[in-house]
């Protein structure tokens, strides 16, 4: 179980930098700084949210509770 919360968090920490990144990819130097923030904010925490509800749902899964 501590195996699969290290991938997990390895994988959310990576997936939320190449989110923001790819936010700033797309639209930096097209919108203010302000703007381009707020953008990779909200990228970033939809990110988040989506990889702990894997990470959630296939531990619960794994461990036979539903």
């Amino acid at each position: 179980m501590i195996v699969e919360i290290l991938i997990y968090l390895v994988a959310a920490i990576s997936a939320v930098f190449i989110a923001g990144f790819a936010v700033h990819m797309f639209v930096g130097g097209l919108v203010s700084t302000e703007v381009e923030n707020q953008l990779i904010i909200i990228a970033c925490l939809i990110v988040v949210c989506v990889t702990a509800y894997m990470a959630w749902d296939v531990i619960k899964s794994r461990s036979g509770r539903e």
